[in-house]
């Protein structure tokens, strides 16, 4: 006999990939067994998160894992560089512009989080299709190229030059700021902030070191979250 994902099926192509097949099952025998009650709740009650994160496609930076997250906390948005177009309301297709018109609109989210990480591999092209005349899109097509356009109005306001990496991460910390200038060009969500009923964040993850800062928007700066449990955190690796 056959199973559904065995080599027996499907003219001898696996249906899912092995690894997800076992972390499915993993799942079933752990957190799903423990959380059934949360589930049925979830597929009842539907969800209500208070948050929406808009993240990387990164495989590296997993919103849920960083956060802790339980399913049904986090409305979560994840493109190439985590980027936020502005508001333009035409015929062509948007799909983060649809995300954040549902979380805001019909999820009613509080807080919305736009949060990069440091090493984007969408914030590098753009810098290496900056300063390498002989960079070459990936296709024809080059989506990416035209979607990491945006972050163009960040970079033109910072000094460019210096190494490689320094430029890559001070151009990925300049597109969150503008992420949340293009976000308010969304009138809806513009009204919402101005009534107290949505408040707007900017977030930086260290993938190697683990620390997380977040922006002040009144000083420009960004600054630690939990810089004692990080430090915690660091001293027991080294023990």
């Amino acid at each position: 006999m056959t199973t559904p994902n065995s080599p027996g099926c499907g003219h001898g192509q696996l249906l899912l990939p092995e690894r997800l097949v076992e972390g499915y099952k993993s799942f079933l025998g752990g957190h799903f067994t423990r959380e059934q009650d949360r589930f049925r709740h979830l597929a009842a009650a539907g969800q209500n998160p208070r948050i929406m994160l808009i993240g990387c496609c990164d495989s590296r930076v997993s919103p849920e894992v960083i956060f802790d997250a339980e399913p049904g906390e986090l409305f979560i948005l994840r493109n190439i560089a985590n980027l936020v177009p502005p508001y333009a309301p035409n015929e062509d297709l948007h799909g983060t512009s649809a995300a954040l018109e549902y979380a805001v609109m019909g999820l009613q989210v509080e807080h919305i989080v736009v949060m990069g990480h440091a090493g984007c591999g969408g914030v590098r092209a753009f810098a290496q299709g900056e300063f390498s005349a002989g960079y070459k899109p990936l296709s024809p097509s080059d989506f990416i190229g035209n979607w990491i356009s945006l972050i163009a109005p960040a970079a033109a306001r910072i000094e460019a030059g210096g190494p490689i990496d320094d430029y890559v991460d001070r151009v990925a910390m300049a597109s969150i700021v503008q992420g949340l200038a293009n976000m308010r060009s969304f009138p809806w969500i513009r009204a919402r902030e101005r009534e107290g009923k949505l408040a707007l964040h900017g977030a930086y993850f260290g993938i190697a070191s683990g620390a997380l800062v977040a922006l002040d928007e009144a000083s420009g700066c960004f600054e630690p979250i939990a810089g004692e449990a990080l430090c915690a955190a660091s001293a027991a690796q080294k023990q």
